[in-house]
């Protein structure tokens, strides 16, 4: 199956308009069966009930869209059952973060879910030979799949804290995504991504500050269910397999260093890495003055220069790559310092 750049962009704008048509109906559905997220808990910062159930209109867009596009280009079954091992998956986990936002659930429930989610997909990836980058060992690959899918669908439910902080910084790591999978070949995963960037742009529209609606467990857990396993698939270009291991991981590098602040400052004043509070990367910038669309753009250009050097090590020559990834290693240890080194508790202020 080759896709043409004009199909990437066409996938890309129906799923844009797609999920930008099914926000705001969301949004009203919300407000008539009162499914909002209430501030009414210390790590909440906004002041007013803001409407759920935008996570759906994601899931529907990213559904209509690869279901319309794969009749129109008349995909084969054999990948068509590729589409749906890596969509399916993260729309049971999004039906899940909707009943959490229903629910409210504790943490638990999510995380077993999580777990049993991860180890099945992890463990067809393994079993199909379809990681991107494996490392020669089953054992290992699928307990790493696993790790990485429930770590990084964890990191996006804890990154979503801000006005168009996560969907913002998922559309613009999915693009990247997209374009890394064209250029090496990868057409479904490139298709995949191409419609998961529009879907969180088209509902950028509606989550950027002040947001109208938000996303809820709903979209946090299904856009990194997905891409997480998308990742997972993804085989990128460079010889130097450390090279390889690290581009998925500086297209979530983001996400990675908000949970690793939060979670290492919660551990070290002894409190449980699942509760809520103010010590993620958005309450710390907030803290020492930005607003929250500064704060949203600041962390939408930490997304781009992360999957910039993602770029760049897919296509410089080999005996670049371990420099340039230690340069791209040495800013993510000097961002983590930054952010931990800042207060944590004291109010957030807009």
């Amino acid at each position: 199956m080759k896709v043409s750049s004009l199909q990437y962009l066409v996938l890309f704008i129906c799923a844009l308009i797609s999920c930008g048509v099914f926000t705001p109906l969301m949004k009203s559905l919300a407000i008539r069966l009162v499914i909002v997220d209430r501030p009414n808990q210390d790590h909440k910062t906004h002041t007013e009930p803001i409407p759920y159930l935008g996570g759906l209109a994601i899931i529907g867009a990213v559904w209509i869209v690869i279901g319309a596009g794969s009749a129109a280009i008349k995909l084969d079954r054999g990948t068509f059952q590729i589409v749906l091992t890596i969509l399916l998956p993260a729309t049971l986990m999004g039906l899940i973060g909707l009943w959490d936002d229903i629910k409210n659930l504790s943490p638990w429930p999510r995380f077993i879910a999580q777990t049993i989610g991860g180890t099945f997909t992890a463990g067809y990836i393994v079993s199909t030979n379809t990681v991107g980058s494996p490392t020669g060992n089953d054992f290992v690959d699928f307990m790493i799949s696993i790790a990485w899918i429930v770590g990084i669908t964890n990191a996006i439910n804890f990154f979503d804290n801000l006005d168009g902080g996560a969907s913002g910084t998922i559309a613009i790591s999915s693009m990247g995504l997209s374009i890394l999978s064209a250029t090496s070949n990868q057409f479904y995963l490139a298709s995949l991504s191409a419609i998961l960037s529009g879907a969180t742009f088209g509902f950028l529209f509606w989550n950027r500050n002040p947001a109208k609606i938000y996303m809820g467990d709903a979209g946090a857990l299904f856009l990194g269910m997905l891409i997480s396993t998308l990742l997972v698939r993804f085989e990128p270009n460079p010889i130097n397999s450390y090279a390889s291991f690290a581009i998925p991981i500086l297209i979530m590098a983001v996400p990675i260093l908000d949970t690793s602040v939060a979670v290492l400052s919660r551990i070290a004043r002894m409190r449980s890495p699942f509760e809520g509070g103010q010590d993620h990367l958005s309450h710390r910038l907030l803290r020492i003055g930005m607003n929250r669309k500064k704060t949203a753009i600041i962390l939408w250009s930490m997304t781009l220069y992360f999957v910039f050097f993602a770029f760049i090590l897919s296509t410089i020559p080999f005996t670049l790559e371990g420099p340039i990834l230690l340069l791209s290693v040495i800013s993510w240890i000097i961002m983590f310092f930054w952010f931990y080194s800042q207060a944590h508790e004291e109010k957030t202020t807009n």
